[in-house]
């Protein structure tokens, strides 16, 4: 029973960690070598998946396998995460980079209300 719920946690981490850098499953699958409902059945936590698939993904996501395997935390002020805000604002219309940067402002502003 643990080791499905650790399955399914490693599987929602390697999704988002996908997702945050915008690969598709396809993507993945293509890098791992393997098919794309494999990496479907990985993010959902029903297929296993050995360390050398797990190095490949730490290095595509390009991250470490703790932050993957919930050992480690991401480190909150990740140069690579702004250059990845900043590269997907840049392919916006300028009134859509403003409500970004008012939404950004909003972030901000509730995170020193919360540290108060």
């Amino acid at each position: 029973m643990i080791d499905d719920i650790d399955r399914a946690a490693l599987g929602a981490r390697l999704k988002d960690a996908r997702e945050y850098r915008g690969f598709s499953q396809e993507d993945v699958a293509k890098a791992l070598g393997i098919s794309r409902s494999a990496v479907s059945l990985i993010e959902s936590g029903a297929r296993r998946l050995d360390i050398l698939e797990l190095r490949k993904l730490a290095a595509l996501y390009q991250c470490r396998i703790e932050e993957l395997t919930g050992e480690q935390q991401t480190q909150e002020t990740d140069p690579d995460s702004i250059r990845l805000v900043a590269r997907a604002a840049a392919a916006l219309s300028p009134e859509d980079r403003s409500e970004v940067l008012r939404f950004a402002k909003f972030l901000q502003a509730r995170k020193s209300r919360r540290q108060q």
